[in-house]
């Protein structure tokens, strides 16, 4: 399976989790909170840090009904107060890369595509435009990255979305799981689809996780995820859609660190005893002693056998060739039975 390329980061089968930290509109209309978001995520050890870049003109109907996650409030008024000014981009992008992190953004039409082409290396497109074929294929025709997320797709909308990035030209595409729920219940997120998707479009495949906390994404790259996205805030107490099921600065650092520890607790697959388990294997597993005294010449029978850790005598398997050799030496009771001793 091919990898794919972001920034200085390679992400695929054996390579690092690649960790997006998905700051979205939390920045609440503020260049400053905006600026502390992405302090954040750097603090974190995360590897990118995501904006959202939508104009509530051509991304609502000012008809939309309520959301019923929204709380009464009109969707489209919500949407235009919460957008990212797109002059920003240049100072965000510049910000991060002063910071040596990955600045990415989402864009939900045209122009945000072509902003975005000068600042950021990829394209990620969010679950809601996945059957706009027309944003995939002119974001893929910059010839960047594609990272899919797929909340709500069946399988052949995924692979119409695939088949118009590829038309175009664009090989580079990651998808990521995702479930389009704010918060998303934990019976709802079927980890298990990703394994599905690997199989089926032969593409390296993440998690865009919506859930309260930071264990199910833990669990995503335990079975496989190479990428993990993930909101959030500097409060949940802040006013704003994302804000109460994102994760503060605290969490992101734990998931992070988690995330580090699960990669390393992962392995190669080779089951054989670690380097670190070499007094262990030595004191605490069995071997063959004597259960009394063995003077020399004398014909071993089994009832002089007793095994017994430590395991620095002969093998237990080895009990019916020990039983009936003669003890070339005297054997104290108690003491491991070597080779050199019968």
């Amino acid at each position: 399976m091919a990898k794919i390329k972001i920034g200085n980061k390679l992400i695929g089968a054996g390579e690092p989790c690649f960790i997006i930290a998905e700051a979205g509109s939390n920045h609440n209309g503020s260049l400053e909170q905006a600026k502390k978001l992405i302090d954040v995520a750097v603090a974190s050890k995360a590897d990118a840090v995501k904006f959202q870049i939508y104009k509530a003109e051509s991304l609502y109907s000012r008809y939309t009904p309520e959301f019923s996650y929204l709380k009464g409030q009109n969707v489209y008024e919500l949407i235009k107060s919460i957008e990212t000014p797109r002059e920003w981009l240049k100072e965000l992008a510049g910000y991060c890369e002063d910071r040596n992190i990955t600045f990415l953004a989402t864009p939900f039409d045209f122009e945000a595509v072509d902003l975005l082409d000068k600042y950021a290396p990829a394209f990620k497109i969010a679950s809601f435009e996945i059957t706009d074929l027309e944003l995939l294929q002119y974001a893929a025709r910059k010839g960047k990255p594609m990272i899919i997320s797929t909340g709500m797709a069946n399988l052949c909308e995924i692979e119409d979305a695939i088949t118009a990035i590829k038309s175009v030209g664009t090989e580079d595409i990651l998808l990521l799981h995702c479930n389009s729920l704010y918060p998303t219940p934990v019976e709802a997120v079927n980890l298990k689809a990703m394994e599905t998707m690997r199989t089926a479009f032969k593409v390296p495949i993440g998690f865009s996780d919506h859930t309260l906390g930071i264990h199910i994404p833990i669990a995503a790259v335990a079975m496989g995820a190479c990428v993990i996205e993930k909101h959030f805030t500097l409060s949940r107490e802040m006013k704003g859609p994302d804000h109460s099921f994102a994760i503060e600065s605290a969490e992101l650092k734990e998931l992070v660190r988690c995330i580090r520890e699960v990669e390393k607790a992962k392995g190669t697959g080779i089951k054989k005893k670690s380097e670190l388990e070499g007094e262990g294997y030595e004191k605490a597993r069995r071997s063959i002693h004597a259960k009394v005294d063995i003077l020399k010449e004398t014909k071993i029978t089994r009832d002089m056998l007793i095994i017994k850790r430590p395991g620095y005598g002969i093998k237990p398997k080895f009990i019916d060739v020990v039983v009936g050799r003669e003890a070339k030496r005297d054997i104290k009771e108690d003491e491991w039975i070597t080779w050199d001793a019968v």
